[in-house]
């Protein structure tokens, strides 16, 4: 092999190693070492309860299902003043207001110190039901502001709920 040749193919590979490291620490990869953003089956961002097949079985089940509607007595919630370190909690209460059941499949929080519950089960035409959305203020002194993505099949397929609190030292 010439020189010209083995200083194309070294080239050639070092560009695709350094993308490929490149692609593993950003973490944007289903299969990176470190997928910051919860995609696919790799990670450990802050997705819903199940095992990956799991998620992906219960969004595909909630795509396939009718649209439905829903809504919310509030979306917006604010806990005052609390003491780092406090758990604090709120109960979002909605209802079915369509004509199909809804399938909440998932529920994501902004940030690890927010975690929410959703019920799990379909909720039939006129229902209602609840997420518990749970806060750690535990080092997160100062104005925080959280949001939580609600998946279902309502028109709205992904909405957003959040809270604002004022975290004070102790």
């Amino acid at each position: 092999m010439n020189t010209q040749l083995k200083t194309i193919l070294l080239t050639v590979l070092t560009l695709s190693i350094f993308v490929i490291a490149l692609v593993e620490l950003s973490g944007v990869s289903s299969t990176a070492l470190f997928n910051k953003y919860g995609i696919g089956n790799g990670g450990t961002g802050q997705m819903s309860e199940g095992t990956p097949d799991e998620q992906l079985q219960k969004d595909a089940q909630r795509k396939a299902m009718p649209k439905t509607t829903i809504s919310f007595d509030d979306t917006k919630h604010s806990f005052g003043t609390i003491t780092d370190g406090e758990v604090v909690k709120h109960a979002y209460k909605f209802k079915n207001t369509g004509e199909h059941p809804l399938l909440i499949s998932n529920a994501v929080a902004s940030c690890g110190c927010t975690v929410p519950s959703y019920p799990k089960e379909p909720i039939p035409p006129g229902g209602e039901g609840e997420i518990l959305v749970e806060f750690n203020s535990k080092n997160r002194v100062g104005h925080q502001q959280k949001n939580v993505l609600i998946y279902s099949n309502a028109q709205e397929e992904a909405m957003s709920i959040g809270f604002d609190v004022d975290v004070k030292e102790k």
